[in-house]
């Protein structure tokens, strides 16, 4: 996955934190910031997979 793809999924990810961060407090989860930086890594991650598939799907449509 290239690094542009990779940024926009962290521009994601960045966009739906405070409601994350918002679920987490009310669940009684501190989410500090040493916490978030696997999550966004793991996000990346599922993102990119997720990206690759509909993009071998879309090719592979006839």
């Amino acid at each position: 996955m290239n690094k542009d793809k990779s940024m926009e999924f962290m521009q994601i990810a960045m966009k739906y934190l405070p409601e994350a961060k918002q679920t987490l407090d009310e669940a009684g989860i501190e989410l500090s910031p040493e916490m978030i930086q696997p999550f966004m890594t793991l996000f990346t991650q599922v993102m990119g997979e997720a990206y690759e598939l509909g993009k071998r799907d879309a090719l592979h449509k006839d």
